[in-house]
């Protein structure tokens, strides 16, 4: 089964079944590893704020949005890590599925609309077009 899955998170609830999804993967194969990241998309604005006191409270927000995963990898006592990155989320997750020689990627649908999926495309279509490894998306 698979060996290395990565668990792309952002707190949505499709996030969180996404992970869930990730997580009963996971107990199939005793040796799996399962990668979460949560990748972070904010001007130099927002980055200003972080550092002028509000590191904690992006820390806080960070923690929550991957809590519910890392509590089901938990109790399902599965080798996890978790990773924070900084960037445009679609580039950052498809350069790791395809660097990180993982077998497996797992994201949740942010269900644009028709018109916003022709103009922008989705973080989740983006990765399903440019990964080379499957992707499962979760609704």
């Amino acid at each position: 089964m698979y060996k290395k899955i990565l668990v792309a998170v952002d707190g949505s609830e499709n996030s969180k079944r996404a992970g869930k999804h990730a997580a009963q993967l996971a107990t199939m194969s005793k040796d799996t590893e399962v990668t979460v990241v949560y990748v972070s998309d904010f001007d130099e604005d927002s980055q200003e704020k972080v550092h002028d006191g509000g590191q904690l409270e992006f820390e806080l927000s960070r923690k929550k949005k991957v809590q519910s995963i890392r509590e089901q990898l938990e109790l399902n006592e599965t080798f996890y890590k978790i990773e924070v990155m900084h960037g445009r989320p679609a580039p950052v997750i498809i350069e790791m599925a395809n660097d990180g020689g993982f077998d497996l990627v797992v994201i949740g649908s942010r269900g644009l609309n028709p018109v916003s999926k022709i103009l922008l495309g989705g973080v989740s279509q983006k990765v399903v077009n440019h990964s080379n490894c499957p992707v499962l998306v979760v609704k």
